[in-house]
């Protein structure tokens, strides 16, 4: 556990008003940007039941990473003894400026980027505030035990925020709040704070399975189940191989990650669109045309992605991805000009998806 550095002489713990404390906990945050703060306690036994059943389903398909630290993943204790209450926060990120998200779902010649991941990685937005808020309650406590997390470690953060009142779990496994829908960050701050907790937040799904029935792959196989390995998310983001071909159709135009369950999420017509510039799209990325995107060499894609979520996928499957996109679209000299100008490429993940791709602008009879 990071303790803060020394600044004043610090209270002792009985002489402080934690309920107080707590108050001012959520108002600094507010004032860091956060749209919400809440506080819980580190019990999940509920959902360390629900995540070592998905695990033993083998729905986290290639990400090994979620079995690998144990029982510290669904106990904030032992991730980071001495942890008695845990600070979630979210921050709305719905870029202002982007070019509107079903506008280019419904152009198959450009390219889907999650909406999400169109400007300033989110990790190092989220994380920054973070430290800030633990340094504000170091003045007022003096030193204390904390660590900042922001999706960077085995943490469940959408368990957390729940029971912290930020919103509740939806059918689709991402978490929504009633008055601001479902497009948000969240973040967390462990610490030794004895801190009074908040009231979990109610289940307000209700009869809606919308997001069952759009999911473009069904990965979402029943409320509250996801079955990651057919996730686009997953696929596009997650997965380091090939795609599994019986669902590349069902990828479309989604080059990077999907909104797909969020945008028809009736509870999101309440949503607003962030604040942060940091989030506003870079190098066009909400308006491209698929063609475009797959032209980047690698140097102009770590360039052009500097600083982004993207990044993290590197330039062989982000063009592995586009080539299934291009392989969805409708087909045109151009398309067929940019695929066969990959069919050379020395990767063979690339070349096996160019390859793909270029097969299904052939006659039904000739592929």
């Amino acid at each position: 556990m990071t303790h803060s550095p020394k600044s004043p002489p610090p209270a002792t713990r009985a002489a402080i008003d934690f309920a107080r404390l707590a108050r001012d906990i959520k108002e600094w945050g507010r004032e860091l940007g956060f749209q919400q703060v809440g506080i819980t306690d580190t019990r999940l036994d509920e959902d360390e039941t629900h995540l070592l059943n998905w695990l033993k389903d083998h729905h986290h398909g290639d990400m090994h990473y979620m079995e690998a630290h144990g029982s510290k993943r669904s106990r904030p204790g032992e991730l980071v003894p001495g942890t008695l209450r845990i600070v979630s926060v979210r921050m709305d990120y719905w870029p202002r400026q982007a070019d509107p998200a079903e506008r280019v779902l419904d152009d198959p010649a450009r390219a889907y980027v999650a909406r999400y991941a169109l400007g300033r990685d989110y990790h190092k937005v989220l994380r920054k505030r973070l430290q800030t808020l633990a340094n504000r309650i170091a003045e007022r406590v003096g030193p204390f035990g904390y660590r900042a997390f922001t999706d960077s470690a085995p943490v469940l953060e959408k368990a957390l925020a729940q029971k912290a009142g930020l919103g509740w779990i939806g059918k689709h496994t991402n978490l929504i709040n009633r008055r601001e829908g479902s497009w948000f960050f969240l973040g967390e701050l462990f610490t030794d704070l004895p801190l009074p907790v908040d009231t979990p937040a109610d289940n307000h799904c209700g009869r809606c399975q919308a997001c069952l029935d759009i999911c473009p792959t069904r990965a979402i196989i029943a409320p509250y189940r996801l079955d990651a390995r057919r996730c686009i998310s997953y696929l596009t983001i997650e997965l380091h191989g090939p795609i599994p071909e019986p669902l590349r159709k069902g990828i479309g135009n989604r080059i990077y990650g999907c909104d797909d369950c969020q945008l028809i999420c009736p509870w999101n017509r309440f949503s607003r669109p962030s604040g942060e510039t940091d989030f506003n799209p870079r190098h066009r990325l909400d308006s491209s045309t698929l063609i475009e995107l797959f032209g980047w060499d690698e140097a102009t894609f770590l360039r052009n992605t500097e600083g982004t979520a993207i990044r993290r996928i590197g330039h062989l499957r982000w063009l592995r991805n586009i080539a299934v996109a291009l392989g969805n679209s409708p087909g045109s000299a151009a398309v067929t000009a940019a695929l066969r100008a990959r069919l050379e490429h020395p990767s063979e993940l690339v070349r096996e998806h160019v390859e793909w791709a270029l097969n299904q602008h052939q006659p039904a009879g000739a592929r």
